[in-house]
């Protein structure tokens, strides 16, 4: 380790660069490591007269709540087979996109495109639910009053039907955020030195060519990195998506359940913060025993393509 003084001239040559990171530092010390304090509101009966300090400790009492409830398997299956699945359609997706559009030459073209696939993203649910809302409807729903008419079917009561919300959940998830992962692959692509294309094509190589021996293997440390990531929210559902889109119907509960829902609903009823920050906590440790998991497994198989 270099001496004190050492490290204090360095410090101070790159001064103006260190006063840089502070803001970036300051916001991921606010937002993600002072919050760890309240961990310990899992392990509580919290109530508003003691306060937090005082209120009485309760052990795992809190984590019986999700762990001995009827519906813990199907609320589980829920929340990890739709984030397993929607990992890989917005991952095929947000490659695929990212690769169409840094083959189009027309630079001002390929931005207008890739702004279009953005502005999803930057929605509310809210409004999100409303619009799906709008194709679903079963009186004046585009799909019923255009698709489902033109095939001479009867009208379908979406939001009643639970077979139909796996395919629309999935739809509207990659529709959402399909548009800002390419964004981080056409950056990635950006990247590519391009004497690499042009040696392919003195070779004679197509364009499939050079995508899949060129652009894919070149950015698979990015998506490598970011499947590992992904794997740490495998546990959790993005609540709006599962709650307002479908429009908290009771009859899809079934296949819109997930731990994030149920906890919710849960304690709109019972109003215990204790049993929310249990199922939390369950969720952020599970979350990074399948980054460690995942990271572990890909560093078996190409040690330079894991994330630490």
């Amino acid at each position: 380790m270099a001496p004190l003084h050492a490290r204090w001239k360095l410090f101070w040559k790159y001064r103006y660069l260190t006063l840089m990171i502070v803001p970036s530092l300051a916001v991921i010390v606010l937002n993600n490591y002072l919050p760890m304090f309240g961990v310990f509101i899992a392990f509580k009966n919290i109530n508003y007269i003691d306060g937090i300090w005082k209120s009485p400790w309760v052990g795992i009492d809190n984590f019986e709540f999700l762990f001995t409830s009827g519906s813990i398997w199907r609320i589980a299956r829920n929340t990890v087979s739709y984030s397993l699945v929607f990992m890989l359609v917005n991952l095929l997706l947000s490659v695929a996109i990212a690769v169409a559009i840094n083959e189009i030459r027309n630079r001002w073209l390929a931005k207008t495109y890739q702004t279009f696939l953005i502005m999803p993203y930057f929605l509310s649910m809210v409004v999100v639910s409303y619009l799906v809302y709008g194709f679903l409807n079963p009186e004046k729903g585009f799909l019923n009053h255009t698709i489902v008419e033109w095939l001479g079917k009867s009208q379908v009561f979406w939001y009643s039907e639970p077979a139909y919300w796996p395919y629309i959940l999935t739809i509207v998830s990659a529709w959402k955020g399909v548009g800002i992962g390419a964004v981080i692959y056409i950056a990635a692509i950006a990247g590519i030195d391009p004497e690499y294309y042009e040696a392919a094509v003195i070779d004679g190589a197509s364009k499939w060519r050079q995508i899949f021996h060129i652009t894919l293997p070149t950015i698979r440390p990015v998506i490598v990195i970011i499947t590992i990531l992904n794997m740490g929210h495998v546990f959790n559902s993005d609540f709006g998506l599962f709650y307002q889109v479908p429009m908290n119907a009771g009859p899809l509960y079934p296949v819109t359940d997930t731990v994030d829902t149920y906890v919710y609903r849960a304690l709109k009823e019972l109003n215990d913060i204790g049993m929310s920050s249990a199922a939390a906590l369950v969720q952020s440790v599970l979350g990074f025993a399948l980054v460690l998991l995942t990271n572990a497994s890909v560093r078996k198989i190409d040690k330079d393509q894991a994330l630490f």
